[in-house]
């Protein structure tokens, strides 16, 4: 499995990765945006962040990168940044399907990616993410499943992600919603000739959604590497809009408040890698100081406190604004 690598790391950032949601296409729901990526966000404008951020994050120790098809061309800048370094042999490429990008690289569009968890679908976006990362690629994930998702009893799309399985890539997915947890145990229940479909889980956790937290232990425990991604709440939990609380241990801790919120998680024992959503050097390296954290537990059970109610947490971000 592909995340043994991660395993034998001994830099402090081993289990912080990288996230390109935020720089693959010009649009995205984190707040702060505009003054992240100001009014150039061309294809090159993106590409060039992107690769920078990359280069920064590996010079940095942190060895997994995560794409999708729907962050626009998010594979793309992956695989060039790739090719245009091919001493890095030590890095672990994720990518998702089951959402297409769909904006034309329009931040007014009306809507930025399409859902479809069929077999169709995976077919189509897996030649796709092929031609871009081919034999790169080292775990797809079906991108946001929820207890809905046709992908939980598709047995044909099973047998076919069987395959892939067989062939050496690894199987993941993510989830999101206020159900988080029932899709995790939904999904761990999937076999296919007995043995279990998924090497990888992806979720949403975060200082202010902690819902799923059990459901991921379990996960741990049955043997999956979890992946937490959003732990920065789409930017509430930044500085310019961090509760009371969270700003107070951050003053105590002399780092800032993206980094007690990311040490939070990796406090987890069950996290494997937290991953980094930031769209600048300066964010991805405050990001990085997470790992240096050392929360007490009072300061751990302050920050416990801020959790919300699950479905007022996704009820915000469903109408937060691409921007």
């Amino acid at each position: 499995m592909p995340f043994a690598r991660l395993s034998s790391a001994t830099t402090p950032t081993c289990h912080l990765g990288l996230g390109l949601a935020a720089v693959g296409r010009p649009g995205y729901i984190n707040l702060g945006r505009a003054e992240d990526l100001g009014e150039d966000r061309g294809p090159d404008a993106l590409r060039a962040r992107t690769h920078e951020l990359l280069d920064a994050a590996y010079a940095q120790g942190v060895r997994y990168f995560d794409a999708a098809r729907s962050y626009g061309r998010s594979e793309e800048f992956l695989a060039d940044w790739l090719k245009a370094r091919p001493d890095v042999r030590d890095a672990v490429v994720g990518s998702k399907w089951g959402y297409t990008y769909t904006a034309g690289w329009s931040i007014e569009a009306e809507r930025h990616e399409v859902k479809d968890h069929t077999l169709a679908t995976y077919e189509r976006q897996r030649a796709e993410t092929d031609a871009l990362l081919g034999e790169r690629l080292d775990l797809y994930q079906i991108h946001s499943l929820t207890p809905d998702s046709p992908a939980l009893t598709d047995r044909a799309l099973h047998a076919r992600l069987a395959e892939a399985a067989a062939a050496g890539l690894t199987l993941g997915f993510s989830t999101s919603g206020p159900a988080q947890a029932d899709t995790v145990r939904a999904a761990l229940e999937i076999t296919v000739d007995g043995t279990p479909l998924f090497g990888t889980v992806q979720s949403t956790y975060n200082a202010l959604e902690t819902s799923a937290g059990p459901a991921l232990a379990e996960a741990h425990d049955a043997g999956l590497t979890v992946i937490v991604k959003e732990g920065m709440a789409n930017g509430r939990l930044a500085p310019e809009h961090a509760p009371p609380a969270l700003r107070d241990i951050a003053e105590e801790t002399g780092l800032g408040c993206d980094a007690v919120a990311l040490a939070l998680i990796l406090r987890r024992p069950w996290a494997g890698v937290v991953l980094s959503g930031a769209a600048t050097v300066p964010q991805l390296g405050s990001n990085l100081h997470a790992a240096a954290v050392d929360l007490t537990d009072d300061q751990a059970a302050r920050l416990d406190a801020l959790a919300e109610d699950p479905r007022g947490y996704w009820a915000y971000r469903g109408e937060l604004p691409w921007h």
